[in-house]
């Protein structure tokens, strides 16, 4: 347990042995030497110098010349259980140790250098000396926290809540920064750039660019519903009699239809940037919330700006719509004409005839262009075939295909288009993932014996573009195809002429819808950026400002709230209290000074207590001392010789066991 301890670089380690043991065999060392090999930290404590045996004594140990360690050995006199029993005084037993030291022939010379009291100070000059070494980087770290709070604590120790002057000078300053940080956040130019997910301005423009076209795809992606619109049509157009032209009412008839439809995806296209401007408002006028009063009626001011130029942007895309159906205009320079679409349906059956032809059977280039590419999980896959796995997806013009992983080299299945729709499918309870499922129409199987395969991402945004990619590649969403009568599927075409009618009409209606479309991507987000967007920001920076004044309430606007006192009080404190501390920290460095290390002794006499050195740990250390080896009292007088025979014999092995000398070597010259 003391092993967590002593490892810590900052543990000072107190190797005590009593004074009538081995020293050489002191488990207190031996510890100390395996987390301190340069003994940096240990301190060695010799105890019961008054119990050694008549003619013996420790001075050579306590002098750091026998065992020597780099921060030499303390000697101290403890109370004995006698002492303890009879209730001694404490400083009664400091008295005697004194006594002790200073009377003993062998410790007098160094008696000031012994005792508790000298390794209490002991202690306390190494304390300082860490303390003096910490203090650096301590203080670096204090100044540049106080860095950081002076220019605010500065600002908040000439603050006087009630002055009319500061109140309407940081209501002018709050409004500017609300309407800088608004433009920035639209315009992409913002201090902080999230790199987690999209906001403000990007957002829009993925409403722009992805979520609208894909309404607008939606509404012309059932084939089979729209031939049957134009075969009602021209049917209901000829009447009771047998037409042999192609009707141009049926044409306008089913272009109006298809321009009114246009009505829902371009007020859910305005619906969705103007929450997408409220998003952002929040955005910015959290930075408000030290005065909720004020926030709280910007909030409302701008909410109720974006409301009306929403109702008024809605408005105006109602009227482009109504502006496309009060003229058909089909002199357009791109659209085809009845003549061309004609003839571009004959030359369609030829050309396709031709190209597989020539391809030998094969499909055009054109068809096996990657359109998209991604990460997908299989999700109804069961347990006993692998459960729900990740592939790797490459979408073409022609088929589906997955891998195992991006690299694209282990292909698992290529599943083709034919004949395959898409549906969503909604969450389980335990998942969190946006799922949809492909399936064929004819009721065949899609993978293996799956009717439907179900494929899993894991936001809504990487859905929508996926289903995006899907009606580019020609899979379209399932829709049930009914007659206006409720009367199930569409009849089959028989009469080949009107087969030829119908196909023409489809033309002529794909033909001039793709330039609706084309003009509506357009026009869109010009009306929305000019009648919206950037309405509501010349109202933040121009106009919101004086409505804050019309309320004639700018006094009680710039009250603050509890938590902003709250704030400032506790920056005032924090500065203080540095300021104290940096202070502090001088009048130490300039009232202390540091003791050096002393030099490196040469400690392999300590074995240490297991081979292999942990890598950190700390505390301090008591143990079984080693014995001290019985010096006599005249040792003083003793030569060097005689020192180290008495290190030799200390080291010698035990007499129940024989030494072996090592065999002579050989003088090779």
């Amino acid at each position: 347990m003391i092993m967590q301890y002593i490892c810590k670089d900052n543990c000072l380690i107190l190797a005590v042995t009593p004074a009538n043991t081995d020293l050489a065999n002191s488990d207190a060392l031996k510890l100390a030497k395996d987390v301190d090999p340069q003994g940096q930290r240990t301190i060695g404590v010799i105890t019961k110098l008054d119990l050694m045996d008549k003619g013996t004594d420790a001075r050579n140990i306590l002098e750091n010349r026998l065992l020597p360690l780099r921060r030499g050995y303390i000697g101290v006199v403890n109370r004995s259980q006698k002492d303890v029993v009879g209730k001694k005084d404490i400083k009664a037993a400091l008295l005697a140790e004194k006594d002790f030291f200073l009377s003993h022939p062998s410790y007098k010379h160094m008696a000031e250098s012994m005792g508790t009291p000298y390794l209490q100070k002991t202690l306390n000059q190494q304390l300082t000396n860490h303390i003096r070494e910490s203090l650096p980087g301590f203080r670096s770290h204090l100044q540049s926290q106080l860095l950081s709070l002076n220019k605010e604590a500065e600002e908040f120790k000439q603050f006087s809540p009630d002055d009319p002057a500061r109140r309407t000078k940081t209501l002018l300053q709050l409004a500017q920064r609300l309407a800088v940080d608004f433009e920035k956040l639209i315009e992409g130019s913002g201090d902080t750039v999230d790199t987690v997910n999209l906001s403000g301005g990007a957002k829009i423009n993925r409403i722009f660019h992805v979520r609208f076209p894909y309404e607008l795809v939606q509404i012309e992606s059932d084939e089979k519903k729209l031939r049957q619109e134009i075969n009602y049509a021209i049917r209901n157009i000829h009447g009771v009699r047998t037409g042999l032209f192609t009707p141009d009412m049926a044409f306008e008839a089913i272009v109006k239809k298809q321009l009114s439809c246009l009505k829902r995806p371009c007020i859910k296209c305005v619906d969705m940037v103007s929450q997408e401007l409220i998003s952002t408002l929040y955005q910015c006028i959290n930075k408000l919330s030290s005065f909720p009063k004020l926030q709280e009626e910007t909030e409302r001011l701008i909410t109720t700006e974006i409301r009306e130029q929403e109702s008024k942007c809605k408005e105006q895309v109602l009227m482009l719509i109504e502006i496309q159906l009060a003229y058909i205009n089909t002199k357009h320079e791109d659209f085809i004409g009845f003549t061309t679409a004609q003839q571009t349906n004959n030359q369609a059956n030829k050309k396709t005839h031709a190209g597989m032809a020539a391809n030998h059977g094969v499909a055009a280039p054109s068809r096996l262009i990657v359109i998209r590419k991604g990460w997908l999980t299989i999700s109804n896959l069961g347990i006993m075939k692998g459960g729900a796995r990740e592939y790797w997806f490459i979408l073409s013009a022609e088929s589906l295909s997955w891998f195992k992983d991006d690299e694209e080299k282990e292909k698992k299945y290529m599943l083709p288009l034919d004949n395959l729709r898409f549906r969503d499918v909604e969450k389980t309870f335990m998942s969190s993932k946006c799922v949809f499922a492909l399936f064929n129409t004819e009721l065949r199987n899609v993978y293996k014996d799956y009717k439907s395969l179900e494929l899993a991402c894991g936001s809504q945004e990487e859905l929508d573009s996926w289903k995006a990619s899907l009606l580019q590649a020609g899979v379209y969403p399932e829709k049930v195809a009914v007659d206006e009568q409720g009367n199930g599927a569409p009849e089959n075409f028989i009469d080949p002429q009107l087969e030829r009618q119908v196909e023409t009409i489809r033309n002529l209606v794909e033909s001039y819808m793709s330039i609706i479309y084309k003009t509506i991507k357009d026009l869109m987000p010009k009306t929305i950026m000019h009648l919206m967007i950037n309405s509501v920001k010349e109202f933040i920076s121009s106009e919101l400002l004086a409505q804050l004044y019309a309320l004639g309430e700018c006094s009680a606007l710039m009250d603050e709230s509890t938590e902003q006192q709250k704030y400032r009080e506790e920056v005032l404190r924090k500065h203080a209290a540095l300021k104290e501390a940096l202070a502090v920290i001088g009048k130490f460095s300039t009232s202390t000074c540091t003791t050096p290390l002393p030099p490196p002794v040469d400690s392999s006499w300590i074995r240490p207590s297991s081979p292999t050195l942990p890598k950190k740990t700390s505390v301090r250390v008591r143990g079984h001392a080693p014995s001290v080896p019985r010096v006599p009292s005249n040792a003083s007088s003793k030569s060097t010789d005689s020192l180290q025979q008495i290190a030799r014999q200390h080291h010698r092995a035990p007499p129940s066991v024989p030494r072996r000398h090592l065999p002579a070597i050989p003088n090779v010259k």
